[in-house]
C-alpha cells in the first residue's frame, strides 16, 4: 500500500495546496509552478501526475473528465479528484487530508471523483 501524493493542476487555488502541507507538512503535494504546468494540454499534465505516481487535484470540471476518459483507454492514470471552486478553502483542504488519511494510491489508480457530489 503506497501514500497518496498529490499534483496540483494549473488552475487549483494555491490557497489549498499551502493549507494542506501546513497543516500536514509530511502530504507530498506537488505545485503546479514546481512540476511546470502552466499552459499545458490537460493530456499532458494527465501524463505528468500519472508519471510522478499523483493524483491530480482541479478544479476543471469542464475539459478535464473527458480528457482523463480519453486518456484511460490507453494509458494508467494515478487518479483525478476534482474540487468544485465554490467549495471553500477549509473545506477543500479537509477534504484532500481525509482523502490521504483513508486512501491507497492503488484505490486510485483510473480513478476520477467531484467533490462535492
Amino acid at each position: 500500500m503506497t501514500t497518496v501524493r498529490f499534483q496540483a493542476d494549473a488552475d487549483l487555488k494555491q490557497a489549498i495546496v499551502a493549507g494542506v502541507i501546513r497543516r500536514k507538512p509530511n502530504i507530498d503535494f506537488q505545485s503546479a509552478n514546481e512540476a511546470g504546468l502552466e499552459g499545458i494540454k490537460d493530456s499532458e499534465v494527465l501524463a505528468i501526475a500519472a508519471q510522478d505516481g499523483r493524483v491530480l487535484v482541479t478544479h476543471d470540471r469542464k475539459t478535464m473528465p473527458t480528457e482523463f476518459g480519453q486518456f484511460i483507454m490507453s494509458q494508467k492514470s494515478s487518479g483525478v479528484l476534482i474540487l468544485s471552486q465554490s467549495l471553500p478553502i477549509s473545506e477543500a483542504i479537509d477534504t484532500l487530508i481525509l482523502v490521504w488519511e483513508v486512501s491507497t494510491a492503488e484505490e486510485w489508480i483510473d480513478q476520477i471523483m467531484s467533490l462535492p457530489f
